[in-house]
């Protein structure tokens, strides 16, 4: 029976490959065909094969919403309505065990992802470069590069210590390059983060010289990886490893060195934060998004879609936190995304009802603004000038009557936080707040709500982080668990 249990674990992993909306795929097929790479025969297979990696990565155990919703309701800046398990309360509570559907689902969704990326890179060096060309197949497989360095990096924030405890000598994941696609032993301990880093950023330069660059507001650069994404996202790879040198080196490829701030691509601040969140999705901030439709089965999934979760299962903690900030003036416009509804209030950035098909913004430009910001005071220690306009671009953009100055701060530290506190503005319910704690080693703030009080849990607590999967731990013998 073990074995059994062992190998229908193994197959969760491997056999959701080449995961897409092929009907072909589901007819069924020998397992031994797999191995002789069939899905890579023709052109049409190939390209449905990409778009099944997006379509993995999208879903809403992972990156389709979910998760990013677990590290905003971790982070202190939402109350929890009920005491539902199913929808993050012990998350919330900062108590999930390895049992925890979440700990499991995300762990299983994400290598999930990764081995869809590993099966399509093998299958294209094995068949599919012969049968689309070398220059598309560079793409392709630029394209599964990316994907699985972005769920390398998700899966690291909140299932390994951030790079700053040991300089990345502390367990990170089980790191698979090499695609699973039958029965095996799949037994493999914990790289250290810093090996997984080093993963991460190697697949991402592959990426970055594979890829072509993106077309700012064009939906095919938008919601597919080009070589702008990969650049953003090792901004953000960079910053959470502390080499703020490399930060400037790779923002610099896409900053301007003054304001406006426009890239070689022409991406930009959009003049108006909330077009940025409505239909059609396509502005020249956004670098690299998830998009959804009303089509059965291209968007999330029951209990895991962001508008859900805003609008019913979390209110916004409006006695502390961001949202009691007095700097964050009341006339700026991120504060329109606040929803109230009597006594409580709610946070409204994804607004389209069921089945919420809010396209999700894994990057953008501003994000690669402020990670450029913070990275020049950093480096300098000084109240840098373009490090000011910076911070002064995102802020104004939503609160025309702010323009900072270098007089405005009396140290570098005083505008680290400014930075830090306009990320957090900025970026609320996206699913980047909690990572942002964890990177900076900050207490994770307590919260309550009428039944329950949470406590502060420091950067040394074992609640800091998520616990591994305990099915990797049951079905992988040597891998250990975060203590």
């Amino acid at each position: 029976m073990k074995m059994k249990r062992t190998n229908l674990y193994i197959l969760l992993l491997a056999t959701g490959l080449l995961a897409s909306c092929q009907k072909e795929l589901l007819k069924p097929v020998p397992t031994t065909d797999i191995s002789a790479f069939s899905a890579f025969e023709n052109a049409e297979r190939i390209a449905n094969q990409v778009n099944g990696m997006y379509s993995v990565l999208k879903n809403g155990k992972f990156l389709g919403g979910k998760l990013a919703v677990a590290n905003e309701v971790r982070a202190g800046d939402f109350v929890v309505e009920g005491s539902n398990s199913v929808t993050l309360y012990l998350t919330w509570s900062m108590i999930p065990n390895g049992t925890a559907q979440e700990v499991i689902e995300t762990w299983e969704q994400g290598y999930l992802t990764i081995n869809n990326a590993n099966v399509f890179i093998d299958g294209m060096n094995a068949v599919g470069t012969k049968v689309v060309g070398d220059e598309l197949s560079k793409k392709y497989i630029g394209e599964a590069k990316f994907v699985r360095a972005l769920s390398y990096f998700t899966l690291l924030q909140i299932y390994a210590r951030p790079y700053w405890d040991g300089a990345g000598s502390k367990p990170g994941l089980v790191l698979h390059t090499q695609g699973h696609t039958k029965k095996e032993d799949y037994n493999k301990a914990r790289a250290s983060v810093a090996e997984v880093y080093a993963q991460i950023l190697k697949d991402l330069d592959d990426a970055e010289g594979a890829l072509p660059a993106a077309t700012a507001g064009n939906k095919a650069s938008i919601t597919h990886a080009t070589s702008t994404a990969a650049v953003a996202l090792k901004t953000r790879v960079y910053l959470h490893m502390a080499n703020y040198a490399k930060v400037i080196t790779e923002a610099n490829k896409l900053v301007s060195a003054a304001a406006p701030f426009v890239s070689p691509t022409k991406h930009a601040l959009a003049p108006d934060i909330t077009k940025v969140f409505a239909s059609n999705y396509q502005s020249t901030e956004s670098v690299f998004s998830l998009p959804f439709t009303s089509v059965v089965g291209d968007y999330p999934g029951t209990q895991t879609q962001l508008g859900f979760y805003y609008s019913t299962e979390y209110s916004i903690d409006a006695k502390s936190g961001v949202f009691a900030d007095a700097t964050w003036k009341a006339g700026d416009a991120r504060r329109s995304f606040i929803r109230t509804v009597g006594a409580k209030s709610y946070w409204n950035k994804f607004s389209t009802p069921s089945p919420y098909t809010d396209w999700i913004p894994v990057i953008r430009y501003a994000e690669v603004l402020l990670n450029l910001a913070e990275a020049k005071v950093r480096s300098t220690n000084t109240v840098d000038a373009q490090a000011v306009a910076l911070l002064s671009a995102v802020r104004g953009r939503s609160d025309a009557g702010t323009t900072y100055t270098t007089a405005d701060f009396a140290d570098a530290n005083a505008l680290l936080t400014a930075i830090q506190n306009e990320k957090h503005i900025e970026f609320i319910g996206e699913g980047m707040r909690g990572n942002e704690i964890t990177r900076l080693g900050q207490t994770i703030p307590g919260k309550s709500n009428p039944a329950v009080t949470i406590d502060p849990v420091p950067s040394n607590s074992s609640k800091y982080i998520w616990p591994v999967s305990a099915n990797e731990l049951l079905y992988n013998k040597l891998c250990v668990d975060n203590q």
